[in-house]
């Protein structure tokens, strides 16, 4: 390639807040649940990188952008029938089987959504403010070769009122700073806000912790229904707690337990991963924070808010996960 930039490009990144800053020089756009990727378009050559540095192109063959010679910066989605993002179906395209690779990519076809454009023809634009790589980008991307093409231009507002709106609805927010130039790999110029939600969960047990007598984590669950003879079904965990409170769960959820335990379960207790496991009758609930969910499972680990004395378990429903 004979372009600007060349590949591996390590992507600029958010610094994690808690609200979104606010003021003049600030933009906001929507975050979206999928994959980085930096996009280096020759000619009729195209590299898909990931945050990583590692090529994407194999997994995303629909992803073929119109000739020219620029390189963006945007995140990689599959969309449900909802339209929102669906990680689940975008992870099964990262495949050995190039037969099971183009079969999703006509099923499930993927979407490139530009955010950034970060080289055009012979100029690298990381020194220009965002707001001209915006305005580039837009310039860019109004061409009549894109309107088929399966890329598209990510939502932004100048509203920080608009961008409150996608925490509670979208993954979250970014707010990147309008005068800020692109700093490949390092945390500055942009912050991110990600969406919280608050459920009601069953602990069905718990994993010991890496130390002796301690634990490492709560195992969550939550009833299909409300009838009696629902099942309750494992949805994620929640760990990070101190040292003390560690140790302190131990004795707390001696009386609760069933007397069952192991480590050869994955299906029930573990996704997956042969992880020890001690089994507890459904009578505890917790109230969580969590942020991502995929296949009825929550993604990451949660946080625990408080426990719920007060709440009925058969009241923690699947449907908090819609």
């Amino acid at each position: 390639m004979s372009l600007p930039l060349a590949p591996p490009l390590a992507p600029q990144l958010a610094i994690s807040r808690r609200e979104l800053p606010v003021g003049e020089d600030y933009s906001y756009e929507v975050k979206l649940d999928g994959f980085r990727c930096v996009a280096f378009v020759d000619g009729s050559e195209v590299f898909l990188q990931s945050r990583t540095g590692k090529p994407l192109g194999r997994y995303f063959p629909e992803i073929v952008p119109p000739a020219g010679r620029y390189v963006l910066d945007g995140e990689l989605v599959v969309r449900g029938a909802e339209g929102r993002e669906d990680f689940d179906a975008l992870g099964q395209r990262i495949h050995p089987a190039a037969s099971r690779i183009e079969r999703l990519a006509l099923e499930t076809p993927a979407r490139y959504v530009a955010f950034d454009l970060l080289a055009h023809e012979d100029e690298s634009l990381l020194a220009a403010p965002f707001v001209e790589r915006r305005s580039a980008l837009e310039e860019l991307l109004a061409r009549a070769e894109f309107e088929a093409a399966p890329v598209e231009l990510i939502e932004t507002s100048l509203s920080p009122e608009e961008a409150q709106q996608w925490l509670l609805s979208a993954e979250g927010a970014i707010a990147k700073e309008r005068s800020a130039p692109y700093r490949p790999g390092e945390r500055k110029g942009m912050a991110k806000v990600k969406r919280v939600r608050t459920i009601d969960a069953v602990v069905a047990g718990w994993r010991p912790g890496k130390e002796p007598d301690t634990v490492g984590a709560l195992i969550l669950a939550l009833y299909a229904d409300s009838s009696e003879d629902a099942e309750l079904r494992v949805v994620g965990h929640c760990s990070g707690f101190t040292a003390k409170e560690k140790r302190r769960l131990v004795g707390f959820l001696e009386p609760f337990q069933t007397g069952e335990r192991g480590s050869a379960d994955p299906s029930r207790w573990s996704g997956g991963r042969d992880l020890e496991w001690v089994a507890l009758r459904p009578e505890l609930v917790v109230e969580i924070d969590f942020d991502h969910t995929s296949s009825g499972r929550i993604r990451h680990g949660a946080k625990l808010r408080r426990w719920r004395e007060d709440k009925d378990p058969r009241e923690c429903l699947l449907s908090q996960l819609s």
